[in-house]
């Protein structure tokens, strides 16, 4: 068996850590305990569950409060930490328990996993994920409890703040509130809005950058490019998102509901207003901030942030002739060819996964069927209503792309690379582009 595994790539080790971790869950939530009484759950909905709590998703087919007893919400949650912070991390923080010292495999798994750059301390790192992860679910729980002990006893209060913080900040968007309304009845409540946006933000803008907003103690001039590019985009991200939401729906959602949108819709799948009431013009804003998502390194999907700031800045290079530098640096030229590659296979996913769901659910408007893809390659986890009446074969299709969405596209392809020589050199041909 250790022979078989040092012939595996390290992509093919993460993924295959993320499917059995989604098919343990499956068996977990499958249990008698963790099934509330007189409630039927198929094996097909707890495996649909299971992925999206490991692909760290959102989506449901069943509501989980009214679903789950309070064991299998403790089921669903650990899904999701660990779906959050990578299978890998978890498995390199259990080895660095036990002799304290990580290999140059697990390094590059682990790589693989949080998108690190080069250079970085590994055991200090892990560790500082933990502590980072701990520091703000804690702080979120708290802040969320003052919330909930107003209308649930302290004992519920306290497991829907810690559950709540927990899926905020792995940017998960699955509530336990029952009834299938998210966050609809908070949507008022400026304290929590603004709590769960914080854990959703900091969620999102990956380990990498926290570590250095906490080393550099917040001066922003001493930050690198990537952590620069990272907050820069997320920032403006947030401020066009909440704008143009705003301006799309109008008087049917108040500047906080489209605050709270805009920053969900970057991969966390929190709702305070129905998106199925959504024009189509808000519609196509909350799906364009889906695809683009969160930034690497972070609990959240979608291409990143990063990724989408690489391709504006070639774009605009290559319609001026010019390198042009942002932030002090200059942009290599080989990160927008990863950054186009990137694109190009998460359009492919999106677009072939939206034909396959046509033909799957005809029945279904070709809003939500668009909708329902993108979320779920984003792992978003908003909808406009519809995931619950998918059919078994457009739920394992729906599963399929929030895993592709989770590993990453360009993971998900190296997994079926077997790395043959090529032994034959071909000369350079031309094509006429554009």
């Amino acid at each position: 068996m250790s022979a078989f595994l040092k012939r595996q790539t390290p992509q093919r080790i993460v993924a295959a850590g993320f499917l059995l971790l989604i098919l343990l869950g499956s068996l977990l939530l499958s249990l008698p305990c963790s099934v509330r009484e007189g409630v039927r759950l198929s094996y097909t909905d707890a495996l649909y569950t299971s992925t999206s709590a490991v692909c760290v998703t959102g989506l449901v087919t069943v509501d989980p409060g009214d679903t789950f007893t309070p064991l299998g919400q403790l089921f669903l949650a650990l899904l999701i930490q660990v779906g959050g912070l990578g299978v890998t991390a978890v498995g390199v923080s259990v080895i660095l328990l036990m002799n304290g010292r990580v290999n140059l495999r697990e390094r590059r798994m682990l790589s693989e996993t949080l998108n690190l750059l080069p250079g970085r301390s590994m055991g200090g790192f892990v560790r500082g994920i933990f502590l980072t992860t701990l520091f703000f679910e804690l702080a979120g729980a708290a802040l969320s409890f003052i919330v909930f002990v107003q209308d649930h006893a302290p004992l519920r209060a306290a497991g829907l703040s810690l559950f709540h913080a927990i899926s905020a900040f792995n940017n998960a968007g699955f509530d336990v509130l029952g009834g299938g309304r998210s966050l609809g009845a908070y949507a008022d409540n400026v304290l929590l809005n603004m709590v769960t946006c914080a854990l959703i933000i900091c969620g999102g803008l990956g380990f990498l950058v926290l570590r250095e907003l906490r080393e550099t103690r917040l001066r922003l001039r001493r930050l690198s490019m990537h952590s620069s590019v990272v907050l820069a985009v997320s920032g403006a991200l947030i401020a066009f998102g909440t704008l143009f939401i705003k301006l799309a729906e109008g008087g049917s959602i108040s500047w906080l509901g489209a605050l709270f949108a805009s920053v969900s819709a970057r991969t966390a799948g929190f709702a305070t207003y129905p998106l199925g009431g959504f024009s189509n013009a808000g519609l196509l804003a909350v799906a364009a901030l889906i695809f683009i998502g969160a930034s690497p390194g972070s609990t959240g999907g979608g291409i990143k942030t990063s990724t989408f700031f690489v391709l504006l800045h070639g774009l605009k290079g290559a319609a001026t002739n010019k390198k042009g530098s942002v932030f002090r640096y200059s942009v290599p030229e080989h990160m927008f060819k990863k950054a186009a590659v990137v694109l190009a296979v998460s359009l492919a996913v999106v677009l072939s996964g939206s034909c396959l769901m046509a033909l799957l659910e005809p029945q279904m408007p070709m809003r939500d069927v668009l909708f329902e893809t993108v979320s779920a390659f984003g792992t978003a986890g908003l909808s406009t209503g519809v995931t619950p009446s998918l059919g078994t074969a457009a739920k394992l299709l729906s599963m399929l792309i929030m895993f592709i969405g989770r590993v990453g596209p360009l993971t998900f392809m190296t997994v079926w690379h077997f790395g043959a020589d090529e032994r034959v050199k071909y000369p350079d041909g031309n094509i006429a582009v554009g």
